[in-house]
């Protein structure tokens, strides 16, 4: 059992590295683990250096930001100790790092502070101030303890030309710097804020997205206050700084055994500032995969992909695949199968995207032997967000097959695929003498063609898809055959390349009508399913009237209201092998008002004369085109309502 949630304080703050206990048949506790649990940092000292020159305006603001900051630091002798050095033309102690002993004493001082004023802004004047008196052990700095320096400024210093000899001598002592830019003064004057961002990110420490930040006037200083905070929290609880690594991790959000007995999967989605990582647990260790393992294949520019969201294990006879969900993976959710390498670190071999944002595609994994022979066949995968035509949040399950298959494989079959495509088309006499040879050779000749016609055009075969609303009769695309393992998606919507499969039909069937003519061929053609049927394609088209709609003009009444409309009208036809069909070929289709195609969240404001924006029908389609002319109207918003 795993409890991401459980706590660790490092100083004043608590982090969340998650823990796991092994308990007995009765459920009692017999050993805990938390491969993520940190080791809290030492000391830390700040020093916060304030711009009082007469351009900070007004006081107050400045003097609450400082209050705020100061509740959220563990302050204490053997915790956090602060300063605070005023400056406009001179830097001034308004207390030392050794001066108050508890956060009440600390926080009423800064309470009392007054402006300072002055008509000039040396600001690199009083950094260097603070470099060589604030860290002093006379002033109270302590051996160890790590230096942080805070720069609120508003203005564009005096003495910039200090700059590149302060800010080094800050590196080689290793003080880690916050910059503040204060823009109230400029924005107020109406004075470019370009140069004073610039210097005051020279100011801060790298990466400057971490280390800086600039607020549009001093009542807004208090915003940043916990922002802040929490930046300094990072290097205070671990003495680490910079972006969180597993402090936040939750290892055990999820967790699945292995066919290792030994070995467990651990999901741990607050990894690397919530991109998220697996972790493999062994009682004699941890491996802990970095964020580099999977940064590549996640594409995860926000940090927030939670891989690890759910994990499980695939099995092929002789390999254990390991697969993991980040349901938030470039906001469609994501599935990442993977295999350790020979150094103990992960090899992505295959991955799988959903297919509509916000679903939380992959939060769900599910492993499935149909037939029990120990082989994965199938990997039910879940996207419980998952928005149907209509707008509803339905939910869906995917299927995804998962089969091996050998590069050696591959090179026979493009081989023999190859020598069956010369043999076929260029040796048309030697064809026709195995054609006409036995019923066999027919039979076997002609699945083979299929076969590598399929291999080729990547089109697997046709199954049917566990679709929570409308189970369906889709076709199933694979992978080439470079890949190590060969995944099947059976998605609810065609893929292009099933123009591919559309192509291999008119093959398939052109070749049945010659074979139809040949004396030997029925014999053989009727041991095959697929040629002894006609084939049917079916091509549809839509055109509107009028093409664009003005919703200013309103043509058409609706419940006595006056509305703006169109007609769509919606045509069928198709075209049958052999040429003298058998009959119509009978299909159902849907119409559906979508507002946009890309957002599963945006609703059409268009409605059939059914009042819906779904609209079905049964049609049997011939060679003859046949259509349909239906009204749709546009509906008006309440708000726009007189």
């Amino acid at each position: 059992t795993c409890g991401p949630l459980w706590a660790q304080k490092c100083g004043s703050q608590y982090y969340y590295p998650g823990i796991c206990a092994e308990v007995s048949p009765l459920f009692n506790p017999l050993s805990s683990f938390s491969p993520a649990l940190q080791t809290c940092g030492g000391p830390m000292d700040i020093a916060i250096v304030l711009d009082g020159s007469n351009s900070i305006y007004p006081w107050p603001p400045v003097v609450a930001f400082l209050k705020k900051l100061l509740e959220n630091l563990d302050i204490g002798p053997d915790n956090t100790q602060v300063s605070i050095i005023q400056y406009a033309v001179d830097p001034d102690f308004e207390f030392y790092l050794n001066s108050y002993k508890t956060k009440d004493s600390i926080i009423a001082a800064a309470a009392n502070i007054p402006q300072k004023s002055g008509l000039e802004t040396n600001t690199f004047r009083a950094i260097e101030f603070a470099r060589r008196q604030a860290f002093l052990p006379t002033n109270g700095a302590r051996p160890g303890a790590s230096k942080v320096m805070v720069v609120v400024t508003d203005g564009e210093s005096h003495d910039k030309g200090l700059k590149d000899d302060v800010i080094g001598k800050c590196e080689q002592e290793k003080i880690t710097r916050f910059g503040i830019a204060v823009l109230g003064y400029y924005i107020r004057n109406d004075i470019d804020t370009k140069n004073l961002i610039a210097e005051i990110k020279s100011i801060a420490s790298t990466p400057t997205d971490r280390y800086f930040f600039n607020v549009s006037a001093e009542e807004a200083l208090l915003e940043i206050a916990g922002t802040l905070g929490d930046r300094i929290f990072n290097i205070e609880g671990t003495g680490k700084g910079g972006d969180f690594q597993m402090e936040m991790s939750q290892v055990g959000f999820s967790a699945h055994q292995t066919k290792k007995q030994n070995m467990m999967m651990l999901g741990a989605v607050g990894a690397y500032g919530w991109s998220g990582t697996v972790v493999h647990y062994t009682p004699q260790k941890s491996d802990i995969f970095p964020k580099t393992a999977f940064e590549n294949i996640l594409e995860d520019r926000n940090h927030s992909s939670l891989l690890g969201y759910s994990v499980t294990t695939l099995n092929d006879g002789s390999t254990e695949y390991y697969v993991a969900g980040a349901p938030r993976s470039n906001h469609t959710g994501q599935v990442i199968v993977y295999i350790i390498n020979s150094k103990g670190q992960p090899t992505v071999i295959d991955s799988q995207r959903g297919d509509q944002i916000g679903s939380y595609y992959g939060s769900v994994l599910c492993p499935l032997d149909v037939d029990k022979d120990g082989v994965s066949d199938i990997l039910l995968v879940g996207a419980p967000m998952f928005m149907n035509e209509q707008k509803k949040e339905t939910g869906k399950v995917y299927l995804l097959s998962f089969t091996k298959v050998s590069h050696t494989y591959c090179t026979l079959l493009h081989f023999y695929c190859t020598v069956l495509y010369c043999t076929v088309t260029y040796c048309s006499l030697l064809y026709c003498i195995v054609l006409y040879s036995t019923v066999l050779y027919c039979t076997v000749i002609y699945y083979s063609l299929l076969y590598c016609t399929l291999r080729y055009s990547e089109i697997s075969t046709a199954a049917l898809i566990l679709h929570i609303q409308h189970p369906s009769l889709q076709l199933a695309t694979g992978t080439s055959c470079n890949k190590h393992s060969n995944w099947t998606v059976l998605s609810p919507s065609l893929h292009s390349k099933t123009q591919s499969w559309t192509l291999l039909l008119t093959v398939v069937a052109a070749l049945r009508d010659v074979l139809l003519s040949l004396p030997s061929c029925p014999l053989c053609c009727s041991l095959c399913p697929t040629m002894s049927r006609g084939l049917a394609v079916v091509t549809a088209r839509a055109t509107f009237n009028p093409d664009k709609v003005n919703i200013l003009s309103k043509t058409c009444r609706v419940s006595g209201r006056l509305v703006s409309c169109f007609n769509t009208t919606v045509c069928f036809s198709a075209t049958f092998r052999p040429k003298i069909p058998v009959g119509p070929v009978a299909l159902r289709y849907n119409l559906t008002l979508d507002a946009d195609l890309q957002s599963s969240r945006v609703t059409s404001r268009g409605q059939f004369s059914n009042s819906e924006r779904v609209l079905q029908k049964d049609i049997r389609v011939s060679t003859r085109e046949l259509c349909d002319t239906y009204e749709v109207f546009v509906q008006v918003k309440i708000d726009n309502m007189k």
